[in-house]
């Protein structure tokens, strides 16, 4: 009874990657009791949130779960994709999003961003509360108890530094594979498409739908200008740009997101812009984290200067190497 774990403590500092890899190939297999899609929006919680663990590699659930709530919510909701290998029940995560559905009387067409504030911590409250009994100590057991520590009563895990280096080197293939099997999964217990069908709609569960909220802080502590091209952009046409690629990320973090006229965003596109930019969004991290009302933001509250060139580093080792930089830059 893994999956009823409330207390886990790893047994092994160090692993290699031939390890973890195997790890991974359990999880994926046959031979991993996946008869929900728990463990499957687990790792892609945790890949998204790769870059919101503090200097001890810990994460709040908190943060987690509101990941693992909104990837839920799209699928079950949004979707109408069934979470469980039985296809007249339902998965209790699932069912906690349905009835909120019915309660609320929420149209099938809004995505979780689109929710209300006071809605969306309603969701993740109950989604957390149920993943504490269900999900937490199975991909623990699934990985030999190495992949983290975690504590349901304290509501937080800390990852292994050698699973977290790793998860940071293969990020982006580890993504892929985790995409492919969860919709894999879905085709089986679904009618609603194929596999490549369910994949265009797995892989952007977790992207919003609009960065308008990060438009009115950026625009409010920004200088009007385009940070690539520094031409100057008038109130209401400037785009918000993920510094280092969404795609590679697929979080949106204040400090790696930038004000961009639409010329270079639309140019940009998913490529890395160029290291002479880095600087410049550190150097302007450093003047929004002085602004006591961001820096009590959750994003803020674990940035430092070294997590963006981490960032910035292995998206370039992840196959990122396609260097992007303006035509006219306004000096």
């Amino acid at each position: 009874m893994s999956h009823k774990l409330q207390v886990g403590e790893m047994i092994a500092a160090y692993l290699t990657d031939k390890e973890i890899w195997a790890h991974f190939n359990f999880i994926f297999s046959a031979k991993s009791k996946n008869s929900t899609t728990y463990k499957f929006v687990l790792i892609k919680s945790i890949l998204e949130n790769l870059y919101n663990v503090n200097d001890k590699l810990e994460l709040p659930y908190s943060i987690l779960f509101s990941s693992f709530a909104k990837i839920y919510w799209n699928l079950v909701i949004h979707h109408n994709l069934n979470q469980i290998n039985m296809t007249e029940k339902k998965a209790e995560v699932q069912k906690i999003l349905l009835d909120i559905q019915v309660k609320y009387q929420i149209p099938k067409t809004l995505v979780f961003d689109k929710l209300s504030h006071e809605l969306q911590v309603e969701i993740i409250n109950k989604v957390k509360k149920r993943c504490k009994i269900n999900v937490m100590g199975a991909i623990y057991c699934d990985t030999g108890c190495t992949i983290y520590d975690f504590d349901n009563s304290k509501e937080q895990l800390r990852l292994n530094g050698t699973y977290y280096s790793f998860l940071q080197r293969f990020q982006r293939v580890l993504n892929y594979l985790t995409n492919y099997h969860l919709a894999l999964f879905l085709e089986k217990f679904n009618e609603k498409g194929d596999t490549t069908n369910l994949l265009l709609k797995v892989e952007n569960v977790s992207k919003r739908s609009t960065l308008v909220q990060f438009y009115h802080v950026l625009t409010s502590f920004y200088n009007s200008k385009c940070l690539y091209c520094g031409k100057a952009i008038n109130k209401g046409k400037a785009h918000v740009d993920h510094f280092t690629p969404w795609s590679f990320v697929q979080a949106d973090q204040l400090w790696n997101l930038v004000i961009a006229c639409s010329a270079c965003n639309l140019s940009k596109s998913d490529k890395l812009a160029n290291k002479y930019f880095l600087k410049t969004v550190i150097d302007r991290n450093g003047s929004l984290i002085t602004i006591p009302e961001l820096r009590k933001r959750e994003d803020m509250k674990v940035y430092t200067r070294n997590k963006l060139k981490d960032l910035y580093q292995y998206s370039m080792d992840n196959g990122f190497t396609d260097i992007w930089r303006p035509k006219k830059m306004i000096l």
